[in-house]
């Protein structure tokens, strides 16, 4: 009797991991910096470990988020390294330059919360990019406008688009401070009468 022959096919591939991820986010974006001339692979490491309570494709492409924004990598590219096609697709639709119309920030958030996925990334990237001292340096900047203030005026319709629990795991992670600013947009969508709330079953 023969030996089985044992093909390339029956061997397991090792697959593209949440740290091969942030190894590649570091590699791509080394030598970038922000509008604040610091180390852009600080806000795409932060992106990523802000989503450490959700599944690999979701943590994989909060690290590659800026991946297709910033660098020559395409898609075709990010499924030859073995990038899940899922973690591919939110990378792509949170991608700026790849929406209809680059341009219109609303637009291209209002696309991003079409998917849930999608949302989440973009969630802990807006979270980031509205740290406090982020926030007060870009002000200094900025004085006649400020980017931060596109930031607030994209999270309700980003928060709309996933569950508020979802939110708060973000947020604890990447930006606490936006925690208070949740609280109290929830304060005023809840429309319970107290006063006359019964508790009779």
């Amino acid at each position: 009797m023969s030996e089985p022959e044992f093909t390339e096919a029956h061997v397991p591939q090792p697959g593209f991991t949440v740290e091969t991820a942030r190894v590649l986010a570091e590699v791509a974006h080394n030598r970038q910096k922000d509008k604040l001339k610091r180390p852009y692979r600080d806000h795409v490491i932060a992106v990523g470990d802000a989503l450490a309570d959700f599944d690999d494709d979701i943590r994989i492409a909060g690290y590659l988020h800026d991946i297709a924004e910033d660098t020559p990598i395409t898609r075709q590219a990010l499924l030859e390294m073995g990038v899940p096609e899922r973690a591919v697709d939110i990378i792509e639709r949170v991608t700026n330059r790849l929406h209809d119309n680059p341009d219109d920030y609303q637009a291209g958030i209002r696309y991003i919360a079409e998917d849930h996925d999608a949302a989440l990334v973009k969630i802990a990237d807006n979270a980031h990019n509205s740290l406090p001292e982020r926030v007060k340096a870009l002000a200094e900047k900025w004085p006649d406008k400020p980017p931060v203030t596109k930031y607030r005026d994209a999270r309700p319709v980003l928060y709309a688009a996933v569950e508020t629990e979802e939110i708060r795991k973000i947020l604890a992670r990447v930006n606490p401070w936006l925690l208070e600013e949740l609280d109290d947009r929830l304060d005023e969508q809840d429309d319970t009468d107290y006063e006359n709330l019964s508790y009779e079953s």
